[in-house]
C-alpha cells in the first residue's frame, strides 16, 4: 500500500513516488543528525528488530472483544480507520500489527527517526509529524492514507504522556476523515515492566498476552468544544475498558 519498490515510496502527503534517498540532507532533516547518530541509526533499529522478532514468535496471541466490536486477527489487514491504544504496549502492538501495512504518525526528532527505523523492519509505514509540530502536514498525509483504504495507528497517550490520558490527535483525525475509532489493548500475561512514566511493558519469552477489543466511537465532522473534550473522554473511557478487560482475562486485578 505505501511502498512502491525498494528504492521508491510513494509520498503520503502528495500521493507522488520519491527516491528514498532523493533531496539534499537538509530536506530529508539529515542536518540535524551528528555522525554517531546516523551510526545509531543504521544500527539499532536492526539490532532491535531482530531481538524483537525472534522473541514476537514465541508469543501466543489469544483475542478477545466486547459485543459488537469487531476484532482485527493476527496476520489480518484491518480495515480502513483510525486505531488507538497506550503507549505501555508498543512492543507486543508493533508486532501484533506487522503484517497490517499500517500508518503511523511519528515525530520528526531523532528519536522519531529511530522508531521510524525499527517500524519500517516490520513492513509499517511513518507519516511524519505531530499534532503541535508539522502538525497539519502529518494529519493530511494520514487523511490520504485512509481515503486510499488503509489503517493509522495511534498511541492515544504518546509519546511522553501522561499514561492513560488521551491526545487529542486521534480526535481530530477521526473528524478530518469521517473515519471509525478503533480500540484495543495489548496485555502479557507475563511481562517486564520498565521504571518508565508508561510503565512499558515487555513480553517474556512464550507468554500468552490478550488482545483485547472494546467499542469504538464515530466522530462527526463538526464538534463544539465541550463535545469534542466528551469523545476525548468516551475514547479515553473505551482503552481503560479494554485494558481492564485483557487484564481481567488473566485474573490480574487493577492497577
Amino acid at each position: 500500500m505505501i511502498l512502491a519498490g525498494h528504492s521508491a515510496r510513494i509520498d503520503l502527503v502528495t500521493g507522488s513516488k520519491t527516491s528514498r534517498t532523493a533531496g539534499t540532507r537538509k530536506e530529508r532533516g539529515e542536518e540535524y543528525f551528528t555522525l554517531w547518530q546516523r551510526i545509531v541509526l543504521i544500527v539499532v533499529p536492526a539490532i532491535l528488530w531482530a531481538l524483537v522478532w525472534l522473541l514476537g514468535n514465541t508469543w501466543r496471541f489469544e483475542v478477545i472483544a466486547e459485543e459488537g466490536a469487531d476484532p482485527v486477527r493476527y496476520g489480518q489487514k484491518p480495515r480502513p480507520g483510525v486505531y488507538c491504544f497506550w503507549h505501555q504496549c508498543v512492543l507486543p502492538g508493533s508486532f501484533y500489527f506487522s503484517r497490517s501495512q499500517a500508518v503511523l504518525l511519528i515525530s520528526r526528532s531523532f528519536d522519531g527517526e529511530l522508531v521510524t527505523r525499527y517500524a519500517r523492519h516490520f513492513n509499517y509505514e511513518a507519516v511524519r509529524g505531530s499534532s503541535s509540530k508539522s502538525g497539519r502536514e502529518g494529519f493530511l498525509g494520514l487523511r490520504n492514507v485512509i481515503e486510499a483504504g488503509g489503517s493509522a495507528i495511534f498511541t492515544a497517550d504518546g509519546p511522553r504522556g501522561p499514561a492513560f490520558k488521551t491526545k487529542p490527535g486521534p480526535i481530530k483525525l477521526a473528524q478530518l476523515t469521517s473515519a471509525p475509532i478503533c480500540v484495543f489493548h495489548v496485555e502479557p500475561e507475563r511481562a517486564w515492566a520498565l521504571n518508565s512514566w508508561d510503565r512499558f511493558m515487555i513480553p517474556k519469552p512464550f507468554t500468552r498476552i490478550c488482545v483485547s477489543w472494546a467499542n469504538g466511537l464515530s466522530v462527526p465532522a463538526e464538534l463544539s468544544e465541550s463535545e469534542f473534550e466528551d469523545r476525548r473522554e468516551e475514547l479515553n473511557a473505551a482503552i481503560n475498558r479494554a485494558r481492564h478487560n485483557a487484564r481481567a482475562y488473566f485474573g490480574k486485578g487493577a492497577e
